[in-house]
């Protein structure tokens, strides 16, 4: 990679690949991209499926400008300005189809919509152990209010961005096989990297990933090429549509399969001394 011939865009993802295995961006990769930031002027951002509510704080000691792409690329969030933009809603009706679908299968989801600049989670039914403790580790922040016990969750409307279970076993499996065939949406099923455990589904417009949103992006930023870093099996058609795709060691085999390099573990700052390195600095 020249990052010097061509204007480059850096995107990666955040959890299992740019923060450690404590779940946050460690001072020294902060350090580092903080100084290719204002030096080199590197053009850094993130891909994630977590909302503002918790990039937004762990974000905090970067300075990173560029607008973040968060919820898997269903909209962008500017951290200088304070807003979201580019929402890539779920269509009404499929939302109500989906909802459905958990409903039959005995899974109550949280309900993702845009409500200004916060996000607004809606959840009817009760709330599993792994649930609770996913609400209260993002609750209380101005980026994302959790609407509990709320009868309305599933009610159809035009700014749902995402749909989101989680599960301990295989009780997703069927929803998801039952949504993939049916329902006009981008569905995900996979199992989180630092509990193997814990089995993720999330639903998204069809025109939602991280790789649009990527290259969008870079299209409004008028970037000649772009390097995405990855570990896990939604970040791979966001590594397919760079220019060049960089793994972390700890990633799932699928993701180092495609890559076109593998550097070392997200524990050990790999992200930011690729980048390092990338810009000829030691």
């Amino acid at each position: 990679m020249n990052f010097h011939a061509k204007k480059t865009l850096c995107v990666s993802d955040m959890d299992g690949t740019l923060m450690n295995g404590e779940s946050r961006v460690s001072d020294r990769t902060a350090t580092i991209l903080n100084d290719l930031i204002e030096r080199h002027h590197l053009l850094f951002t993130v891909a994630t499926a977590r909302t503002t509510a918790t990039v937004v704080p762990l974000l905090s000691h970067v300075h990173c400008t560029l607008p973040q792409i968060v919820l898997s690329g269903a909209i962008l969030w500017h951290p200088v300005e304070r807003r979201l933009s580019d929402p890539q809603a779920i269509d009404p009706a499929t939302v109500r189809q989906v909802c459905d679908t958990f409903e039959r299968h005995g899974i109550h989801p949280f309900v993702y919509r845009q409500h200004g600049n916060i996000i607004h989670a809606h959840h009817y039914g009760p709330l599993a152990d792994y649930d609770r403790q996913f609400v209260e580790a993002r609750d209380n922040t101005p980026h994302k209010r959790f609407l509990l016990d709320d009868p309305h969750y599933s009610v159809s409307s035009d700014n749902t961005l995402l749909i989101f279970a989680m599960d301990k076993g295989n009780g997703l499996q069927g929803a998801y096989d039952e949504i993939r065939q049916q329902a006009n949406c981008a569905p995900i099923l996979y199992h989180d990297n630092t509990d193997p455990s814990l089995a993720l589904l999330e639903i998204y417009a069809p025109t939602c990933s991280k790789a649009a949103a990527m290259t969008r992006l870079a299209q409004q930023l008028g970037v000649e090429q772009v390097v995405a870093f990855g570990d896990n099996l939604n970040d791979i058609a966001m590594l397919q549509a760079a220019d060049h795709s960089v793994a972390v060691a700890n990633a799932v085999p699928q993701v180092r399969a495609v890559a076109s390099e593998v550097i070392g573990p997200n524990t050990d700052d790999s992200v930011a001394r690729w980048l390092q390195l990338a810009l000829g600095e030691q």
